[in-house]
């Protein structure tokens, strides 16, 4: 029997639910459909998940900054104990969301979706017929085309480990590796990150990424850049990675290779040519209205559109912008302006607006303050040795163009320099602005 809807969405993370709650709320028909667990990434194998293990390495961090200044005694991460915390976030998610789909009336579908028409998706043994579909279904590790590459865990697996191994490899250097490298690390593990860039976190500022290197050698993590992975063996319990490392062949024995090089969007099992779906891959051919460029009947959202930064925020935004098109036509695009991105590490780095090589790209004339401030009360209190910044304000109209955060609080203080980018707010709003004191906040006046 085939059923008919106004909307089909595929998969149950951020972009889908907000999707669904709203169409429902003007009365049309929908279906979601996911092959896993309902939820999406960010709530069960992502940014939520994640964010809990790091408190275990914040709590670490704090308590041996300060030793020998009112603190005594010695603490240690409970890796199993750590884990069963993260999974009291976990747990009760997919029932959750299921529940609420369905109190809405919203129709929940089990199984891998796959295009049979323009109009008309199965799953499994289900024929579903919709006026129009939402692409959500996240994305999924890049493929590394090297021998042995089966042997590669995703971030996936590392979050629900029930033991941490001794040793442990991350191939790539972005945000998996510079945040799982830390939790690993202050849990008693020897981290060895394989970057094939020139250096870690290439999104980030190269200035502060520098003065963040110092938490990664306090540590003791091994990072490995200009290096890139060329196969990846098991021999009996080890794991052997090959690689070649500024020209030279180099090896890497470890009880456990993370993939850590990137995430592509989870289109390969859609059969999108029998929809008429355009792909440029690893992304869908989308208009500014997020809609398939070959099918009007196809949108997509979040990481499935890859339009925007690979953010949950952005999942939502994406969603709320192809509803309201759903409903009045496409009238909107979506804007984002002033959107923050955190690598959490231990601590934080943070990024909003343009970089200084962006805004030299575009023949802007811009103040720019750049200072590594180790000795602010904000770190100095909490006996931080990362902490600094850089600012960009256009020199005309005396608008940020550009954040650069490192060091405490950062995760949170980056949100005011993202308000005033969105919102066209100068530095001179932000100085006349009265925030608390002590807090990081405070120190944003002086950051401009």
């Amino acid at each position: 029997m085939t059923q008919q809807y106004d909307l089909v969405i595929i998969g149950t993370g951020t972009a889908a639910m907000v999707a669904a709650m709203r169409m429902r709320a003007h009365g049309r028909t929908v279906a979601v459909v996911d092959f896993r667990s309902f939820g999406g990434t960010c709530a069960l194998r992502g940014c939520d998940p994640k964010k809990v293990l790091v408190s275990g390495a914040e709590t670490i961090n704090l308590a041996r900054h300060m030793q020998g200044d009112g603190v005594e005694g010695t603490i240690h991460i409970d890796w199993p104990g750590l884990i069963a915390f993260k999974r009291s976030f976990t747990e009760s998610i997919p029932k959750k969301h299921e529940q609420a789909y369905r109190e809405k009336g919203i129709e929940t579908l089990h199984g891998k979706a796959r295009f049979i028409g323009r109009n008309a998706l199965k799953v499994e043994n289900e024929t579903l017929e919709a006026r129009h579909f939402l692409i959500a279904a996240g994305a999924e590790p890049v493929k590394l085309g090297i021998p042995g590459e089966e042997h590669l865990a995703t971030h996936e697996d590392f979050l629900n480990l029930q033991r941490l191994p001794r040793r442990i490899v991350l191939v790539g250097g972005g945000y998996i590796a510079a945040e799982f490298s830390h939790i690993a690390a202050r849990a008693g593990a020897h981290v060895t990150i394989v970057q094939g860039a020139e250096r870690m976190l290439p999104r980030f500022d190269k200035d502060l990424v520098g003065w963040l290197m110092k938490a990664f050698d306090a540590l003791a993590i091994d990072v490995r850049t200009r290096t890139t992975v060329e196969a990846v063996k098991k021999v009996n319990n080890t794991f052997v990675v090959h690689a070649c490392s500024n020209g030279r062949p180099a090896t890497f024995e470890s009880d456990l290779v993370v993939h850590s090089a990137g995430r592509a969007p989870a289109l390969e099992e859609l059969d999108l040519s029998a929809t008429d779906v355009e792909v440029e891959m690893p992304r869908l051919k989308l208009n500014d209205f997020l809609q398939s460029v070959s099918n009007p009947a196809v949108y997509a959202a979040g990481d499935s559109a890859q339009v925007g930064p690979p953010l949950t925020p952005v999942s939502s935004h994406d969603a709320k912008i192809v509803v309201s098109n759903l409903l009045e036509g496409n009238l909107y695009k979506p804007n984002y302006l002033g959107v923050p991105s955190v690598a959490f590490t231990v601590p934080p780095i943070a990024a909003v607006g343009l970089s200084e090589s962006e805004a030299r790209e575009r023949g802007l004339k811009f103040r720019r303050k750049c200072e590594n401030v180790p000795e602010w009360y904000t770190a100095r209190r909490v006996r931080e040795t990362v902490y600094g910044y850089k600012t960009l304000v256009d020199e005309e109209s005396g608008r940020i163009l550009g954040a650069h955060l490192v060091g405490p609080h950062v995760d949170e203080v980056i949100n005011l320099f993202g308000l005033a980018i969105r919102h066209g707010l100068t530095a001179n709003d932000l100085k006349s602005s009265i925030f608390a004191y002590p807090t990081g906040a405070f120190d944003v006046g002086y950051m401009i």
